[in-house]
């Protein structure tokens, strides 16, 4: 039996972060997805009612996703030191081969004009929030400001600054308590 070539929805929203995390959310439209896709739109609204739609559905898979990695890490670490070191370093230099994790500075800079682009953004900062102050709690810091601070740092620092930035901060952290 031959193998069907169509396109199923998981294949345009993989083309969708792709198309995110390299050219920004203008690039989120049914025909330059289906020309990347080598498609036509036909296909896109096959699976999405618009545009408006697919990018919902996007930024629900992109929200669904986003932190998978991120916290199977931090839950494989020996250490809870370990486990608050690696998630800040991941959210700082992200894996360049996780497309969820590539998206992500592409998916927040769309945030500042798309409200459930923001409404994901907050979902996964809280959630990331509750695990690195609960990590920070583990290892006897208890000032909730120090989550906050951990997370906009790593958040905001570019992956070209050389050294261990997010590792200088995490060793700040257990200095201070």
């Amino acid at each position: 039996m031959a193998r069907s070539s169509r396109l199923r929805k998981s294949d345009w929203l993989d083309a969708g972060l792709d198309a995110l995390a390299r050219h920004g959310p203008d690039a989120l439209k049914a025909e330059p997805l289906a020309r990347a896709l080598g498609t036509t739109k036909g296909s896109f609204y096959w699976h999405f009612a618009d545009v408006p739609a697919f990018h919902a559905e996007l930024i629900a898979h992109w929200a669904d996703n986003a932190n998978i990695a991120l916290f199977d890490a931090a839950e494989q670490a020996d250490t809870h030191t370990a486990a608050l070191r690696g998630m800040a370093q991941q959210i700082a230099a992200p894996n360049p081969r996780d497309p969820f994790a590539r998206a992500e500075p592409a998916m927040r800079a769309w945030a500042a004009s798309h409200d459930g682009a923001a409404g994901a953004i907050a979902t996964i900062d809280s959630a990331r929030l509750q695990v690195i102050g609960a990590l920070l709690d583990r290892i006897g810091v208890s000032n909730r400001e120090i989550a906050q601070l951990i997370l906009a740092a790593a958040n905001g620092l570019p992956a070209k600054t050389g050294g261990d930035p997010m590792g200088t901060l995490v060793d700040l952290v257990l200095a201070l308590r």
